[in-house]
């Protein structure tokens, strides 16, 4: 049974690997025994997530902007540099904007959908001969992309470009995932519910308003670092080789008790 949840010695890519979310996706890997790479935007981030996840395996940082084409495509290359063969590729990083309805800026579009969305699909795709490169029939390449419970269900909150840009990375997966299946390449997505990131942190570093959303979670808290960890491993290990074009709330039963 240990065999089924095994994951050591793969390569791994997570973008937006220097905080939140995608730094615990990344420490659970490490820890798991994969040979990580953790990318975000500002190198001095990203150089200090990496030098805390080596004291744990093997970690290194590559700073990139997928935000672009020109980004995304030049990440993709130092990425295969390192790793000619890549067994997962993590798409967190992501960007955020909320604002009243008729004060929604241009901007609040552009660079949410430029990251969100067309960011995944760029490096998605410049990162395809990595990725065909360590497929297997019985132990496929993954691509997990990290969308939002609130690209599922509508916000209360007006981030307009966030919650349309999640639920196109929800149909990218599942139209990627169809077109990639062929090619013994999995492409799933989690859908997060609350869990403590620069997002959430003006809700949640908040007691009252921590609190609130809390008790809106049908059990009672707030996401934890192992259950990020813990889903991703499952998709990326045999144990869910046989998963793809899926969304999967981690929501605490959010979307699914409400």
């Amino acid at each position: 049974m240990s065999e089924l949840f095994d994951v050591s010695g793969k390569t791994a890519l997570v973008t937006g690997g220097s905080r939140g979310i995608g730094l615990m996706i990344a420490r659970g890997l490490v820890q798991a025994g994969v040979r990580v790479i953790v990318s975000s935007r500002k190198s001095g981030d990203v150089e200090a997530a990496a030098q805390e996840l080596a004291t744990l395996g093997e970690c290194h940082a590559i700073p990139g902007d997928v935000s672009t084409p020109e980004g995304a495509t030049a990440l993709a290359a130092a990425t295969r540099e390192r790793f000619p063969e890549l067994d997962i590729l993590v798409n967190n990083a992501g960007a955020a904007w909320g604002a009243p309805l008729e004060e929604f800026p241009a901007a609040g579009w552009d660079k949410v959908v430029h990251t969100n969305v067309e960011g995944v699909f760029h490096l998605t795709v410049a990162l395809l001969p990595a990725l065909r490169a360590a497929a297997d029939s019985g132990d496929p390449s993954r691509v997990i992309n990290i969308g939002s419970i609130d690209g599922l269900r509508t916000p209360s909150v007006e981030n307009y470009s966030y919650s349309a840009s999640k639920a196109a990375l929800h149909m990218l997966t599942r139209h990627l995932a169809k077109r990639l299946a062929s090619e013994h390449i999995t492409v799933n997505a989690i859908a997060p519910g609350p869990f403590q990131s620069k997002m959430m942190a003006f809700v949640l570093d908040n007691p009252e308003t921590r609190e609130a959303v809390e008790q809106s979670v049908p059990l009672g808290r707030i996401g934890r670092p192992d259950d990020a960890a813990g889903l991703t491993l499952f998709l990326s290990s045999r144990a869910g080789s046989y998963l793809t074009g899926t969304v999967i709330p981690l929501d605490g039963g959010i979307t699914g008790c409400n």
